[in-house]
């Protein structure tokens, strides 16, 4: 009897481990957003914990953590049981070279689970900005680069490294001038005291359509239908400034794959919501594609990213540490 009363505990006791794995989510999960309350990155993570938390079955918390390691450094300590998550931008990528010193691995500390959103970049300038077209802008920059600025919202940010993209096209290195976000580098622009800035259509076409800067390109392979009279970069001659601000979710390396696969499943659920697409739609940020929101596809993509900026920010020397 005892035997039996033993075997009956020791099975019970191998069996815990996949009862709890077939248990999750059992209480809520938080998703760090890893930019600035109220900034796009936080309003990109609310708008798909929203959708989430109806398909993963378990209400899903954010939490905003501002800086370029903070917030990835939170998720690699985090324990890799699928309850912390976060969403990050394309500075997740650039960050494994902007940093030559950091306490985790891009992507070796992260296990990807899928691309959450693409959002095309915008070519401005301040209004009376003496160009006609992103040709001439790119040989102004080239002809007075030590004259013109050029704004960035922080080391790491999408407008940074965008402007080292329209820097590679001019084939010059304007005056860099690093600003705590988007909203003074574009306050400083259409004040006439910034020459030129790129950055994500989200933050600028509220600008761009009261005609309070100039816009020359957008950066997405087609023109966007919120503006549809703007040509892309490659339509202007610069087909080399082609990027997206885009985010991707992730989860503590070592999570379990079976965990990775249902909040990744659930991803691609919460991206097929009317509602959801609508807000992104009014944002002018585009959803991604089930492949795009696939683990696989964001593991290499990822991969990619890190190998296609890396060049481009040691030729520019701008790191930031």
């Amino acid at each position: 009897m005892k035997r039996r009363q033993f075997l009956a505990l020791g099975v019970g006791v191998l069996a815990a481990p996949a009862a709890q794995a077939q248990a999750f989510p059992a209480r809520p999960i938080t998703i760090i957003a890893a930019g600035a309350a109220g900034g796009p990155t936080d309003t990109i993570t609310r708008i798909i914990a929203d959708n989430l938390g109806k398909h993963i079955g378990q209400s899903v918390v954010v939490e905003a953590i501002g800086g370029s390691v903070v917030g990835p450094q939170r998720l690699a300590q985090s324990r890799p049981d699928g309850y912390t998550l976060m969403i990050n931008n394309i500075g997740m990528a650039a960050s494994a070279t902007l940093f030559r010193r950091l306490p985790y691995q891009v992507p070796g500390s992260f296990a990807p689970l899928g691309i959450v959103s693409d959002a095309a970049m915008t070519v401005i300038t301040r209004p009376d900005f003496p160009v006609a077209n992103l040709r001439e802008l790119m040989t102004e920059m080239n002809r007075k680069a030590d004259v013109i600025n050029l704004a960035t919202a922080g080391i790491g940010s999408a407008a940074n490294l965008c402007g080292l993209l329209v820097q590679q096209a001019a084939g010059a290195r304007a005056t860099t001038v690093v600003f705590r976000g988007t909203a003074p580098a574009i306050a400083e622009l259409m004040a006439g005291r910034i020459d030129v800035l790129c950055d994500q259509a989200t933050n600028t076409v509220p600008y761009i359509r009261d005609n309070r800067v100039r816009v020359f390109a957008v950066s997405s392979p087609e023109r966007l239908a919120g503006l549809p009279n703007v040509p892309t970069t490659a339509e202007g001659g610069s087909p080399s400034i082609a990027m997206s601000t885009w985010h991707g979710l992730y989860a503590p390396a070592g999570t379990p794959e079976p965990i990775q696969e249902q909040i990744s499943a659930a991803l691609r659920l919460a991206l097929r919501e009317e509602r959801l697409r609508q807000r992104f739609a009014d944002l002018l940020t585009d959803v991604p594609s089930d492949e795009r929101a696939s683990i696989a596809f964001h593991r290499r993509f990822v991969a990619g990213e890190v190998d296609r900026w890396r060049p481009i920010i040691e030729a520019a020397g701008a790191y930031a540490d």
